[in-house]
């Protein structure tokens, strides 16, 4: 092992260039995808212009005809990695062990762009800020946005024009204004500082693994287990990425097949992603759901993923079908916990008529999804609920709740529960899916999905004082956020409705007037449709509380059909 170093623009010239020393940098498959978002990215060019040490990569040269791809130049959020895969050549070439994520940024910094956008730096910031805030300003823009001080960092870096003088003079023409000489001066330390920091100093420190002088000491099994070690120290990889890593070493379509299944599962609006996947595998192959780097070292658990990977994408699948068909659930959005659903692919999987023909299934996901139980660290609970499902040879609901229940988990569902679940939250989507039914959750542009909004506005609610005591001042706050917040004082809009010349911050004594409505029938229909108490005095600020109230005993009607029942049959409050 060697270590070398480069200056930022040099390393970022090697990455996906065949003739580049060492054959180029590549990302071998066992890396994840690129996850940073635009502000980090900013915030690590912050750090360069900042001189802060970028840490140490790590890459290993090879001949291996390992599975590898290129980086990406233009990368959008719908990226498909497997658009970027290279052949399999016994060329020499750079993989990137550890440090993609840093090495991605810049080069979607420096050639390429976000979505679209170019990254421009703020050629007049620079003032002295605390350490945790920025500095130097960086951010994507597209052309419309890029206006003066703001300019093209690439323009500044990739310039071969000699003098710092005349990259900050054509900078400066820019302007289209007179400068002071202050800012003039500015912008020629800037082009300065960022010339050293990315052009002319070797900022980039690399540890080279050399499995071509050395192949013996660096096969694709050490590869994998350094991979491993340089990852699990830090939260740059989570366990998932590390067990993904260990089948993709061994499986080369692993990554396609993934994104395969994915693409599939997620068509409609959910968010289906790959540690789900894989908790799925270990626990439908009886490894438990806690991720154990262990259980793909044991040279049976990669193999049976292999081999019974059709059986187990389609168990997935049937699941996700049986929310489309047989539930309210819709989307990403009604789905608190993706957890609740392994349990019933173990059950596809192993007993698939006890899957077909149940009807315990559709109230066991109403319960556990309501009330959360799939919450905090639910590892031991699906354990245990799979073993319940071996016992009984099929999904017994009864005996599920008892397994939840003894567990230490509520499976209750009072109206507490219901008035607890607010703006923002995790349920809402869901009791809101029960609520409206016939509501489109599934949009083609996810910007025309339903949106959950205020009645009473929180601008006009944060502005009703109280009398503060001990100042006599009026300055408390009558509202605090939980109560503005709360369900009563949410409703589901349509994105129209509450779009550009929508509901936005009309209080609910105007939005819901009557003049608004060509009938007397379309008013009354939306109330019903909303829970909106009829006493128009209650739509009124001053009558906050009493509206709240009011509107909780509609919304506790509106569940009573899944709410407990005392031995009377009463709905409990």
């Amino acid at each position: 092992m060697q270590n070398k170093k480069l200056s930022i623009r040099k390393i970022v010239s090697y990455l996906n260039d065949h003739e580049a020393e060492g054959g180029g940098f590549w990302l071998p498959n066992i890396q994840r995808p690129f996850v940073w978002s635009e502000d980090q990215i900013a915030r690590l060019f912050d750090s360069i212009m900042r001189e802060y040490p970028i840490s140490t990569l790590l890459a290993w040269k090879t001949r291996e005809e390992v599975k590898h791809r290129r980086f990406i130049d233009l990368y959008h959020l719908d990226i498909k990695l497997t658009d970027y895969q290279q052949p399999d050549n016994s060329h020499p070439k750079m993989m990137v062990l550890d440090g993609q994520q840093r090495l991605q940024s810049l080069f979607i910094g420096l050639r390429g762009s976000y979505c679209g956008k170019e990254l421009h730096f703020d050629i007049l910031s620079g003032a002295q800020v605390a350490p945790e805030d920025i500095r130097y300003r960086f951010a994507f823009k597209d052309k419309s946005q890029a206006m003066w001080p703001w300019v093209r960092f690439k323009d500044i870096i990739a310039s071969n024009v000699p003098l710092i003088r005349q990259i900050a003079s054509g900078l400066i023409l820019r302007s289209n204004k007179e400068l002071t000489p202050d800012e003039k001066d500015l912008v020629e330390i800037n082009v300065e500082r960022a010339r050293q920091e990315f052009v002319n100093g070797e900022n980039i420190t690399f540890q080279e693994l050399d499995g071509i002088d050395n192949p013996d000491a660096y096969k694709i099994d050490d590869i994998v287990e350094i991979f491993i070690r340089a990852n699990s120290g830090g939260t740059k990889l989570g366990k998932s990425d590390l067990l993904f890593s260990l089948l993709t070493s061994s499986w080369d379509a692993a990554d396609r097949e993934m994104e395969v299944l994915l693409e599939s599962l997620n068509q409609g609006g959910f968010a289906f992603d790959r540690d789900f996947v894989l908790k799925s595998c270990l626990t439908i192959l009886g490894r438990g759901a806690r991720y154990e780097v262990a259980k793909f070292r044991d040279g049976r658990t990669k193999e049976e993923i292999v081999n019974q990977w059709e059986q187990i994408s389609n168990s997935i699948k049937a699941v996700r079908d049986y929310l489309i068909s047989n539930t309210f659930i819709r989307s990403d959005k009604a789905i608190p916990s993706y957890l609740a659903l392994i349990p019933l692919i173990y059950c596809r999987f192993h007993y698939p008529e006890s899957f077909r023909s149940n009807p315990g299934i559709q109230k066991y996901l109403l319960q556990a999804l309501a009330t959360s139980v799939f919450g905090g660290s639910p590892d031991n609970l699906i354990d245990k609920i799979v073993r319940c499902i071996e016992e009984q040879r099929g999904f017994n609901c009864s005996e599920v709740f008892g397994v939840i229940q003894a567990d230490g988990r509520s499976l209750e569902i009072t109206p507490n529960v219901i008035y607890e679940e607010g703006y923002g939250s995790k349920a809402i989507h869901l009791f809101f899916n029960l609520w409206y039914g016939d509501i489109d959750y599934s949009p083609a542009l996810n910007s025309n999905g339903p949106q959950v909004d205020h009645i009473f506005p929180q601008s006009l609610l944060k502005n009703v004082k109280d009398i503060n005591p001990e100042s006599g001042k009026r300055n408390l706050l009558r509202h605090r956020q939980e109560s503005r917040d709360q369900i009563a004082n949410c409703m589901l809009l349509t994105a129209e409705e509450n779009g550009a010349g929508g509901k936005s911050d009309t209080p609910p004594d105007k939005w819901f007037d009557r003049s608004r409505f060509k009938t007397d029938d379309e008013h009354q229909r939306y109330l019903e449709r909303h829970l909106i108490p009829r006493d128009t005095e209650l739509w009124k600020l001053e009558r906050f509380e009493d509206f709240i109230r009011e509107r909780k005993l509609l919304i506790k009607g509106k569940f009573a059909f899944m709410v407990r029942k005392d031995r009377e049959g009463e709905v409990q409050a």
